[in-house]
C-alpha cells in the first residue's frame, strides 16, 4: 500500500499538523518537532505528547506513515570541531523528540564540507555522528535525504549515501529518503519511465531499495544536472508526470511515507488525490 501526503504545518501544536494532513486526504505526512530555523526549542511536554498521539490514532496514522525532518542548521559533516558537536547534541535531541512522540523515522540533510575538508573526511563524520546518535537514542532510524548538491552539500550522488551507510554501525536504524528534484537536479534523469526505470536500477545497485525508508515527490524548477534546488507542483516542471505515474505503481515503493513538498499547498489535495490514481492506471511502459 502506498502512503502519500505532505509536509504539513505544525502551528499551533503538532496534533495541528495530523489535523492538516486529514483535511487534504493524505495517507501519510511529514512535520517540524520544533521550529526548523532555529537551535534551540521548549522540551516537549505530556499535553502536547498525548495530543499528537490522540489525533494519529484518531486519524489513523502509524509511525510508519510519517516522516519528521530535522533542523536545516544542522550539519553532521561540519569541519570545525565546536559547531559538529552543536550540531550532533542538536541531531540527538531531534532524535529524542521523535522518540518521546513515538516516531520511527527522522529524515535529515546529511552534511556540508564548507570547502574545508575532502569529501570522504565529511562522509566519515557523518556516519559517525549518525553512531553517537543512535547510542543516545533508541526505536528511531536516522533517514539520510539526498541532496541537489548545491555548494558543498554531500549527498547527491548514491555513492555518497552508500559510503555514509557503510560508516553506520547499526544497520537496522539507519536509512534514506530519495527526493526527485534533489536527485534530477544532481543528475539522475527522470523525465520518462524508461529512465526513471534506469535510475532506480542504479539506487538499487549502489544504495539498495532495503534502506528506502521514504520519498520526496517534487517536481524540478531546476534545469537537469544543475546542483540546483528548486521544487515545483507535480508535472508542471522539467521532470513532467511519468516518474511520478512511474513510482505509484511499483511496488517497492509501498509502506513508505511519499511526501509532497510542491510549491503550492493550495493544489497538494489535488495532487495526491493524482498520485493516488496512477495506482490503477495502465502500467507506463
Amino acid at each position: 500500500m502506498k502512503y502519500v501526503g505532505a509536509h504539513v504545518s505544525a502551528a499551533g501544536g503538532l496534533a495541528n499538523a495530523v489535523i492538516r494532513a486529514a483535511e487534504i486526504d493524505a495517507t501519510a505526512f511529514a512535520l517540524f518537532t520544533k521550529n526548523q530555523r532555529q537551535w534551540r526549542a521548549a522540551p516537549l511536554n505530556e499535553e502536547g505528547i498525548t495530543a499528537f498521539q490522540a489525533a494519529c490514532e484518531q486519524y489513523q496514522y502509524s509511525p510508519a506513515q510519517i516522516l519528521p525532518h530535522d533542523s536545516y542548521l544542522i550539519n553532521l559533516g561540519h569541519p570545525v570541531t565546536e559547531a559538529l558537536e552543536k550540531s550532533r547534541e542538536a541531531f540527538i535531541d531531534e532524535m529524542s523528540r521523535c522518540q518521546q512522540l513515538g516516531l520511527t523515522l527522522l529524515n535529515f540533510h546529511p552534511g556540508s564540507h564548507l570547502q574545508q575538508i575532502p569529501e570522504d573526511e565529511c562522509l566519515a563524520r557523518i556516519a559517525e555522528s549518525i553512531n553517537i546518535a543512535l547510542e543516545k537514542t533508541q526505536g528511531v532510524t536516522a533517514v539520510i535525504e539526498n541532496t541537489a548538491g548545491q555548494g558543498s552539500n554531500l549527498g547527491f550522488k548514491f555513492e555518497h549515501l552508500a559510503a555514509i551507510i557503510d560508516g553506520v554501525e547499526d544497520k537496522s536504524r539507519v536509512g534514506v529518503c530519495i527526493d526527485t528534484c534533489h536527485a534530477f537536479a544532481a543528475g539522475y534523469d527522470l523525465r520518462s519511465a524508461e529512465v526513471t526505470e534506469k535510475t532506480f536500477a542504479e539506487f538499487e545497485r549502489i544504495v539498495g531499495f532495503k534502506y528506502l525508508r521514504g520519498m520526496h515527490l517534487n517536481d524540478a524548477k531546476s534545469q537537469f544536472a544543475s546542483r540546483v534546488d528548486r521544487h515545483h507542483s507535480l508535472g508542471e516542471g522539467n521532470i513532467g508526470h511519468d516518474a511520478f505515474r512511474w513510482i505509484m505503481q511499483d511496488h517497492r515503493f509501498d509502506g513508505i511515507p511519499l511526501i509532497l513538498e510542491t510549491v503550492n499547498s493550495d493544489i497538494w489535495a489535488e495532487e495526491i488525490a493524482w498520485l493516488k490514481a496512477q495506482q490503477t492506471q495502465e502500467k507506463v511502459a
